[in-house]
């Protein structure tokens, strides 16, 4: 009886030896869950990587977020990129390696719109869902029901660039009469250049000048002098951040100075650039989609700042972080809460929950609508003024950009005319 019972108590004990290793066999296999992998290429070097760069900085902050919280379904949350050189033929090729290759499991886009036009093909190839990072107008022409943009310029996007200057131009007494366009011959600035001469049109502005330039020029004096030519009371530029610099410094160097000029310049929204052109900014008014004012302190926005700035310095990227960070942070917020709200990384799935929801992110609350843009829109017009010297501390006061349109988050008045505005 005593032997029996000393049989099964060492069986029972064997039984529990087991199940403990069992348990802490199991234990590793859950911690070590393969994670959520989000593939995608950024501009890291080249022409578009001020803004490449402050994008991926918080996209890294929003993947340290998420996965303090527990990460997603369970599993850590993992961003796989590969710097795209601001090189629209590299981004075919980086989208195939994340899906064949590194077998992401979700594609996000990286920065511009000739990355996202380039990396579209192969989105809907492979029928993935696509959240795209400051693309203008890029589904009109694909019309892809899985396509959704994080960027404020609503239904109608290429107007959405200049429609706060053309708002602001026309209630000017006397009313300017004339405008001119000038614009890169790439994707951004045909699109942004095309939604202008909508809003002209609207607006009952004449053009005097519409002419685009190749996105290879270095010398902008002679398009800035043809320009002058003609007079406008008004100019429109749609460029990227170097010539947007180039034609900074050629109106000064030219003399040139309408009535009122900007529009759609990118570039003119980082630090870096900031800082390079210090007072030849003033009197310029140009679209921009969020800034650290009180009308646009939205839930977590100021924290996901503060944690940006923490790290810039050693990202060496943009010190103060005012245009990429909320609306790359954004971005992957709004994926994750999909992910999070349909327990699901199936793309239809998710891309029909994100037609229906409503967003609660760092940029305040965001809806798509058609072709997945926002349904409302939110562009910013604002106005460089008063700004004295090239320091950075000129910048980090937020009187020094002032928002002039739309009314509901406007923090000054526009200096207008131009000339001015340099004399202020």
């Amino acid at each position: 009886m005593f032997a029996h019972s000393r049989r099964l108590s060492l069986t029972a004990f064997a039984a529990l030896v087991a199940a403990a290793s069992l348990i802490f066999v199991d234990a590793p296999t859950v911690k070590a869950a393969d994670p959520i992998k989000i593939g995608f290429g950024m501009a890291l070097t080249g022409p578009l990587a001020a803004n490449g760069k402050m994008s991926l900085v918080a996209m890294q902050v929003w993947e340290d977020d998420i996965n303090a919280k527990g990460g997603l379904l369970g599993r850590p949350v993992k961003l796989i990129y590969y710097d795209d050189q601001s090189n629209p033929s590299q981004v075919p090729a980086i989208y195939s390696k994340l899906l064949d290759v590194d077998k992401v499991d979700l594609i996000v886009s990286g920065y511009a719109s000739t990355q996202i036009a380039a990396a579209m093909p192969v989105a809907i190839q492979r029928k993935k869902l696509f959240v795209s990072l400051f693309g203008t107008g890029i589904n009109e022409k694909f019309n892809y029901p899985k396509y959704f943009s994080m960027i404020p310029n609503g239904p109608t996007p290429k107007p959405a660039f200049t429609r706060g200057f053309f708002k602001v131009a026309e209630v000017q007494n006397p009313k300017p009469e004339t405008i001119a366009l000038a614009y890169a011959d790439a994707e951004f600035g045909q699109n942004a250049c095309e939604g202008a001469r909508e809003n002209a049109k609207t607006s009952g502005f004449k053009s005097v000048y519409d002419k685009s330039y190749p996105p290879s020029t270095v010398d902008f004096s002679p398009i800035v002098r043809a320009i002058q030519a003609a007079n406008p009371d008004l100019l429109v530029i749609c460029s990227y951040p170097l010539d947007t610099v180039g034609m900074v410094k050629a109106m000064r160097e030219v003399g040139f100075k309408p009535k009122m000029w900007g529009g759609a310049m990118v570039g003119l929204q980082a630090t870096a650039f900031k800082t390079q052109l210090g007072p030849l900014l003033n009197g310029i008014v140009n679209y921009e989609t969020w800034l650290p004012v009180k009308s646009m302190d939205f839930p977590g926005a100021m924290e996901l700042l503060k944690k940006y700035q923490e790290r810039a310095g050693a990202a060496g990227t943009d010190p103060l972080g005012y245009y990429m960070p909320v609306w790359a942070y954004a971005d992957l917020q709004v994926l994750g809460d999909a992910i999070a709200a349909t327990q699901s990384l199936d793309d239809d799935k998710l891309a029909d929950y994100m037609r229906k929801a409503t967003f609660k992110t760092v940029v305040g609350d965001v809806k798509f609508g058609p072709h997945g843009e926002w349904a409302e829109e939110r562009t910013l017009a604002g106005q460089f003024q008063n700004i004295k010297s090239n320091s950075i501390d000129e910048f980090r006061d937020p009187s020094k950009e002032t928002i002039i349109y739309p009314p509901q988050f406007k923090s000054g008045e526009v200096i207008y005319p131009y000339d001015r505005a340099l004399t202020n």
